[in-house]
């Protein structure tokens, strides 16, 4: 595998899409910075991390070749490969925060953004940005983010932790362009936060709701059953699950 490590940069999925736009890159091409000065996250967010003690990368894939109808399955495959990743070095209690935040006990512990590139109406390549919380132990003013090492008391190796994802990358994406849809959806529902539970839900408008999350369609949209037995589909845009 390529990894190109920064000191420091702007955006590794800027800096990423730039290298794109000027040369040939290889299938999974990494780049890695020990900080990001204007790192990006879900819905123009901004991702603060501490220099050096986490994992700030985005990653190169090309999908030209995947005949991807419903690009939602791109996160579901981004998803269970840090799922697996953290699995791995036994970290517990994890869930997926619809649609890609991953939590360790309950509390936040990695944000991916993701920019797909289209061409001639097909979607021809990712640029995966991943934002892990590893060794840094003090998060201001964000009550529900935490790190591995919070959660573990174990400091990590962030080159183990970034071969091992890109890896477990590999390995989802390969199930996904052999068309196995379903098993990556039922792998990503079996792991949603707050499934089947009395949840509260806050829309566009600020209307706030109860419901039980029951799944995610095709698209990404949240299927949620509400009170009068009825399911109900909500994208982004529109809601926000409230813990």
């Amino acid at each position: 595998m390529h990894i190109i490590k920064l000191n420091a940069t702007d955006s590794t999925n800027s800096y990423l899409k730039t290298l794109c736009a000027n040369e040939c890159v290889a299938d999974y091409t990494a780049v890695v910075a020990k900080k990001q000065t204007n790192g990006r996250g879900q819905m123009g967010t901004i991702w603060s991390s501490q220099s050096s003690k986490n994992l700030t990368f985005s990653v190169y894939k090309d999908i030209s070749e995947y005949n991807l109808k419903h690009p939602f399955y791109i996160s579901i495959v981004i998803s269970l490969a840090i799922l697996r990743t953290l699995r791995f070095f036994s970290i517990p209690k994890l869930s997926v925060k619809w649609p890609n935040d991953i939590l360790s006990e309950n509390k936040k512990v990695c944000g991916i953004l993701i920019e797909n590139v289209v061409k001639q109406n097909n979607f021809s390549s990712s640029i995966i940005g991943i934002g892990l919380n590893v060794n840094q132990v003090e998060f201001d003013n964000l009550p529900k983010a935490s790190s591995l090492r919070l959660v573990s008391g174990h400091i990590f190796n962030l080159d183990e932790v970034t071969n091992v994802i890109i890896n477990n990358l590999k390995h989802y994406f390969n199930i996904l362009k052999k068309g196995q849809v379903d098993v990556l959806k039922a792998k990503y529902e079996l792991s949603l936060f707050r499934k089947n539970k009395p949840s509260t839900f806050q829309d566009a408008e600020g209307l706030v709701f109860s419901g039980f999350i029951k799944g995610v369609s095709d698209f990404g949209n949240l299927q949620i059953l509400l009170e009068d037995e009825v399911i109900k589909e909500f994208d982004l845009k529109t809601i926000t699950l409230l813990y």
